[in-house]
């Protein structure tokens, strides 16, 4: 049983926390309108803030809805800023400092100086180690069939009672996690919110937890709702797979995806935007297509006198330091050379040696 989060939430309710929140919730949004007014009585609004939650008058505003297509389609919902600004606030001062730390060392997703880049790193580390103590194994991928919308809130609150005996912060939990139901049904968290990741990992650490202490899983890394485990046969994978799905369905009200499969480490793993294989790193060939795509749509914007370069060249260096993480550069400077805006305006003429020099010292890095 974890140690309980207790005589905390009034201690950390203060105006310059609040004040801190903001900065961060403002943070690459700045321009926003809704920002920009809020701002404009910025003091007033935070005391405001503050005395609605010492009150216990405060309450969820309503949600806006849109949809995004990358990588997939999702309906996103996200609440009125002062909302988030409550967010952030709760997440830096209770959910970081006291739950975080209980999660297992495998778990990469919403925790600081993990991520992507370092799960892969564990992925590929595992499968050098399980080569050389065991000689060839299989692999176990799973991920959880539309997991935020699966997520029951009431599990979810009982999760959360494991970890908080702070009356005051289980009340404002319980508000966070029900409150505006009504915007997106009975079942589910919503994609938005930036409490809801924090939620999911939370969630999904009970299994975690039954992987390490009750099945005593050793090979196992798992990036929010996805999942791998090595194991030394396939008849393992198919009797692991069974009791990851009974324990799910029983204790989480979750299912697998169907695309979890089990396969020979030689097909290499596909995880966190790279196939990965005992020697080395790739991109993933959806990550090939991507940039390939982008770089025809900047090519004829830029020749229609279009194209939003700064922008772009933030794309295009998000985009190359992911590559920089696998055996990438001859794809790099591929996609570089290509890149008509990078070379036919002078004010950009320099850009397209200096990122080659930089893709070459992290070739030589590794």
């Amino acid at each position: 049983m974890p140690k309980k989060i207790k005589n905390c939430f009034y201690k950390n309710l203060t105006f310059e926390k609040l004040m801190a929140a903001h900065k961060r919730a403002r943070k690459h949004k700045a321009y926003k309108d809704e920002i920009i007014e809020y701002e404009f009585n910025l003091e007033n609004n935070i005391t405001n803030l503050l005395n609605n939650i010492k009150s216990k008058k405060y309450r969820l505003g309503k949600y806006r809805e849109f949809k995004v297509y990358e990588p997939k389609e999702r309906v996103i919902k996200a609440l009125p800023y002062p909302d988030r600004i409550v967010h952030q606030w709760y997440v830096e001062e209770f959910i970081k400092p006291y739950i975080l730390p209980k999660f297992i060392s495998t778990s990469f997703a919403c925790i600081p100086e993990r991520g992507t880049h370092r799960s892969a790193q564990q992925i590929e580390k595992y499968m050098r180690i399980f080569k050389r103590n065991y000689g060839d194994f299989w692999v176990l991928k799973c991920d959880i069939s539309k997991f935020f919308y699966s997520i029951n809130p009431r599990t979810l609150f009982n999760i959360m009672e494991k970890y908080i005996s702070d009356k005051a912060l289980l009340d404002f939990t319980k508000l966070l996690i029900f409150d505006r139901r009504e915007s997106f049904g009975q079942v589910g968290i919503p994609i938005g919110n930036y409490t809801s990741q924090f939620f999911a990992n939370i969630y999904l650490n009970e299994m975690d937890q039954y992987v390490k202490r009750v099945l005593k899983i050793k090979y196992y890394v798992r990036y929010m709702d996805d999942f791998i485990f090595l194991l030394k046969t396939k008849e393992e994978c198919i009797k692991l797979k069974k009791k990851i799905e009974i324990f799910l369905d029983e204790h989480l009200g979750l299912k697998l995806n169907d695309k979890s499969k089990y396969y020979p480490y030689k097909m290499g793993v596909n995880f966190c935007g790279y196939r990965i294989f005992v020697t080395h790193r790739l991109l993933r060939l959806n990550s090939k297509k991507k940039i390939k795509r982008s770089v025809k749509k900047w090519n004829y914007l830029h020749s229609h006198n279009r194209l939003p370069v700064w922008n772009t060249i933030q794309s295009l260096n998000s985009w190359l330091g992911h590559s920089s993480h696998c055996n990438s550069y001859k794809l790099q400077k591929k996609v570089l050379n290509s890149c008509n805006f990078l070379v036919s305006d002078g004010m950009y003429e320099n850009i397209e040696k200096e990122m080659i020099e930089l893709i070459e010292n992290e070739k030589n890095k590794n």
